[in-house]
């Protein structure tokens, strides 16, 4: 294949026209074929409601079937002839449209991104289709009183007994709902509107949005700022009246307070009349987060996830689109809220990598906000106890406004953290999952009637099943990863969601000595259950919070005192705050140390920093246990030194020996195809295309050694992988731009899934 491949380049010839304006449209249908912008015409009676980001049915293909498609620009300018241009039929009614700010970040995700139009439009709209709405409708009366005393005179002597009853609770009430008058009143629908024509009543209808707030109240309460916070708070606001548009990075220690200085730049920018997006990486962590929100702001807030109904998102855009709610808190895809009047975005736990897609378009909030508040003029703050070496990387040059907060809020201190070497554990004879001081410290802490955290990064039982015999291990059919065993004898992947039952003998050499290995929550908890047996326990990951509003109900009974100690995954060591929580045990730290990453040692010192900062929150002193076979390694010291300073030097001096992000940048190429083949031969081909394409370039792209991904298999698909690396982003995106066309349209490459991910956050 010629590297003139990637030369397709086109030449803008349409007429200039003054009088007829031109509709790009993007078809609704999920096809790589159809991923391409069609040109109508815009139809004179049409004008004013054809609009960048409306919804829109069109004639396509031949037999010009009604087609829906979004309206993403309008222009005066064609590249075909205007004679064989089609007309729009008409916009969609009740269909909820894209504003342009939305259509333009769609195509920055497209082309940041490496996505379909159609798959980034997608992300963006917070709901694709209106939901109706519940509504309430009051009825009153319409004439005075003496008119309506006259009128009941009337009907009782014609003996209208429905009208009787229905004016004589009118007047006893003042208002009446109309289910009360039907239902109750026996009045009909017909006869009311025939009321109402006459003047007789008015019917008035509200909208009856649904509540999930029943159980917070606003707190009246006066604030005092502390003196770290009350200068983030006046700077903000000293810059934001002066009509700056800045990105700041937040860098404060666990506890110090950094939601109390969210909550002051809120009130900031609300005063004005604007609008505020807070993401949360976890959705765990929005009951405590929304509580504290609505205490302040009350009904002004709206939460977006993806545990909601579709009424509940539906209900819940249109306030923000109407502009009743003005906080607007959610995991990732709130960032696409409809706000109006956009004036600063928050990032809470910027660092996380739930803030990075794993879906088509592969997106990042952080780059993706900073890009959505450009547009809009607003600011963005990015908050964290242990900043992505990225982020703090660019407030070292000063592309972001850095804050620090170094002391925590009120008398607290940070917790005492203690490294307890399993080697040593072992080499004692303790085979259990606690150390000495582990299970020392907890005895005395559950005597004490103070709660205890303990961390592990892996749910199930146990992480894999293997044979003693011959070794080989119980893999999924469809995905090359272990099968994890839990205790309710099944063992289940947690990729594609494949169960099958345990058993003891070996699939490949029939003997009967298979058993489970490895440490996961269940086993953890079982262990709790037998060491202390009066203790009450909470286990919280994926398995046990599958139910809505699962998170919720464990949070508030392990805060009410419920329970005395909350085992669980990665979602219980961010954000939560527990004042009667006086030790967190870190139970196997290498879980995450020894990955395929380059990001492991930051992801290790980022999971510890935020679990001790669990412990010793209240005016109780706390103390951190991590146990580790690695205690040594500078992820794990650093963060038992609560030094994010000392750890960020280390770590990015071997990024930039390395060329790793921030230092150089990624680009990732993921194939996956049904015939394991097919997809290595595309991936030597894309590596030739590659190759040849910069022949004559003396400061080439990097091609790491293509191959398997980490994941070979997944959901019945081969996937290969192809890294490319250079220092200059501009270098990659351009190459992703040349690449993409020849990709999508080539006969080589039908029927394989190829996939683009710039900077990824996990090895593929």
């Amino acid at each position: 294949m010629e590297s003139t491949d990637f030369c397709y380049m086109t030449e803008r010839t349409g007429k200039h026209m003054k009088d007829i304006l031109y509709a790009d449209v993007v078809i609704d249908i999920s096809h790589e074929a159809l991923d391409k912008v069609f040109q109508y015409r815009v139809p004179f009676s049409l004008r004013e409601k054809v609009i960048p980001g409306v919804r829109v049915c069109v004639p396509f293909g031949r037999g010009n079937r009604e087609t829906e498609g979004y309206v993403i620009a309008i222009g005066r300018e064609t590249d075909y002839d205007p004679d064989k241009i089609k007309e729009i039929s008409y916009v969609v009614p009740g269909s909820l449209s894209v504003e342009s700010q939305l259509i333009q970040v769609a195509d920055f995700l497209k082309k940041q991104y490496g996505s379909s139009m159609i798959a980034a439009l997608r992300t963006v709209m917070p709901v694709k289709n209106k939901v109706r709405h519940k509504e309430e409708m009051t009825i009153s009366l319409g004439i005075s009183l003496e008119q309506a005393q006259q009128l009941l005179t009337s009907w009782e002597k014609k003996h209208y007994c429905a009208r009787v009853r229905f004016l004589k609770r009118l007047l006893e009430k003042g208002t009446i709902l109309k289910e009360e008058a039907v239902k109750e009143c026996k009045l009909s629908m017909k006869d009311l509107r025939k009321l109402e024509h006459e003047g007789i009543i008015h019917m008035s209808t509200k909208v009856l949005y649904r509540n999930p707030f029943q159980d917070f109240r606003v707190m009246e309460q006066s604030v005092c700022l502390n003196e770290e916070q009350q200068y983030i708070a006046e700077d903000f606001q000293k810059r934001y009246l002066r009509g700056e548009q800045n990105t700041y990075l937040l860098y404060g220690v666990t506890g110090s307070g950094k939601t109390e200085v969210y909550l002051a730049l809120i009130q900031t920018i609300l005063r004005d009349g604007k609008q505020a997006i807070v993401l949360i990486p976890e959705i765990s962590l929005t009951y405590q987060t929304v509580r504290r929100f609505y205490e302040r702001f009350g009904d002004q807030i709206a939460v977006i996830h993806s545990r909601m109904s579709m009424g509940e998102k539906s209900d819940a855009c249109e306030r923000i689109r109407q502009g009743d709610a003005n906080v607007v808190i959610g995991a990732r895809s709130a960032l696409f809220a409809p706000t109006k009047n956009l004036g600063l975005i928050i990032i809470d736990e910027e660092h996380d990598n739930a803030y990075k897609s794993d879906t088509s378009p592969k997106y990042h909030a952080r780059e993706t906000a900073i890009f959505r508040a450009g547009l809009a003029g607003a600011s963005v703050v990015l908050g964290s106890a242990t900043p992505s070496v990225e982020s703090f990387s660019r407030a070292q040059n000063g592309e972001y406004i850095l804050w620090t907060m170094k002391k925590r809020a009120g008398d607290a201190s940070l917790p005492d953290v203690l490294i307890e070497d399993l080697r040593e554990e072992f080499q004692k004879g303790n085979r259990s999952v606690f150390s000495e001081v582990l299970y020392a410290k907890m005895e005395e802490r559950l005597k004490k009637k103070e709660q205890i955290m303990l961390f592990l990064n892996r749910r199930g039982f146990a992480g894999f099943v293997s044979c003693r015999n011959c070794g080989i291990v119980v893999k999924c059919p469809h995905c090359d990863v272990s099968l994890t065993y839990h205790r309710n004898g099944r063992l289940r992947c947690h990729y594609c969601g494949y169960e099958t039952a345990f058993s003891r003998q070996c699939p490949v050499c029939k003997s009967p000595h298979v058993a489970a290995f490895g440490l996961g929550t269940e086993k953890v908890e079982a262990a709790l259950h037998q060491e202390f047996p009066e203790a009450k326990i909470i286990r919280m990951d994926m398995d046990t919070t599958r139910r809505k509003n699962a998170h919720q109900q464990m949070l508030k009974a392990f805060s009410a005192g419920d329970a005395d100690i909350l085992l669980g995954t990665q979602m219980i060591v961010k954000g939560h705050d527990y004042p009667n929580v006086t030790l967190v045990g870190i139970l196997a730290a290498d879980l995450s140390l020894h990955g395929q990453d380059f990001r492991s040692g930051e992801r290790t010192f980022q999971l510890l920093c935020q679990a001790a900062g669990r412990a010793g929150r209240g005016q109780k002193k706390g103390e951190v246990v991590i146990q580790t076979y690695s205690p040594d390694h500078y992820a794990i010291t650093t963060a038992a030194e609560h030094s994010y300073d000392l750890f960020y030097e280390q770590e990015y001096a071997y990024r930039s020996l390395m060329g790793y992000p921030p230092c150089a940048h990624l680009l990732v190429i993921l194939i996956q195809c049904a015939d394991e083949s097919q997809a290595v031969l595309t991936v030597m081909r894309i590596q030739k295309m590659v190759q040849q394409s910069q022949q004559d370039e003396l400061d080439t792209v990097q091609i790491l050694n293509p191959g398997e991904a980490v994941i070979s298999k997944l959901k019945d698909m081969y996937r290969k992988v192809l890294y490319l690396k250079h220092k200059d982003a501009e270098r990659l995106l351009d190459l992703k731009d040349r690449l993409e066309p020849v990709l999508e349209k080539h006969p080589l490459f039908a029927g394989v899934q190829i996939q683009f991910d710039f900077d990824p956050m996990n090895f593929y």
